[in-house]
């Protein structure tokens, strides 16, 4: 969710010379659901008002028909509507095509998205006012747009900061033979 009353980060600013970001103080925003595809670093998002079992078997549908025929490795969290009842049967049939692959509870540091959600909030949204949801949105979509035009050089940030996050823990072994093995499976 980037949401317009959390906006406020470290930043620098002349001494005395305090920054200050109005707000409204209304919990709004935008929420987004996406993918960061490995291999090409493309960014595919969907805005959604709410994030249920069925918006996610909706973007599971857009992913498969986006990737039609590619065999795709979803990397996911461990939240409830990932393991739904209502989406087993979408799964079941598109078995051959879709894998699910839940990371450990608690370790969003290891899946490469979430680094795109903090680089999004810390280029987009932080120490900024929106007037509207409508101007949070269009900053948003035009940051997508804009590292959509050179994927790679996403992929690469994004996959390096997992990487340094991970030098000193058991799971970045495990993370990059994972990634080299489904890269190399092509």
């Amino acid at each position: 969710m980037i949401r317009d009353y959390q906006a406020l980060a470290h930043t620098w600013f002349p001494k005395g010379q305090q920054k200050i970001v109005p707000t409204f103080g209304k919990h709004r925003g935008v929420k987004l659901i996406g993918t960061l595809d490995y291999e090409s670093g493309e960014v595919f998002c969907m805005e959604e008002e709410q994030y249920d079992a069925v918006v996610f078997l909706a973007f599971l549908e857009k992913v498969i028909a986006r990737y039609s025929g590619e065999k795709i490795v979803m990397v996911l969290d461990n939240a409830r509507i990932h393991h739904a009842k209502f989406i087993q049967p979408f799964l079941q049939e598109h078995a051959e095509q879709l894998q699910l692959m839940f990371l450990p509870p608690y370790s969003p540091q290891l899946n490469v998205i979430e680094g795109l959600w903090g680089w999004l909030k810390k280029a987009v949204i932080y120490n900024v006012f929106y007037h509207s949801v409508d101007d949070i949105r269009k900053a948003v979509q035009d940051f997508i747009a804009n590292i959509n035009k050179t994927p790679l050089k996403t992929v690469d940030r994004l996959c390096i900061a997992v990487y340094i996050v991970q030098l000193n823990t058991s799971h970045a072994f495990v993370l990059l033979r994972i990634h080299m093995r489904i890269r190399s499976d092509g």
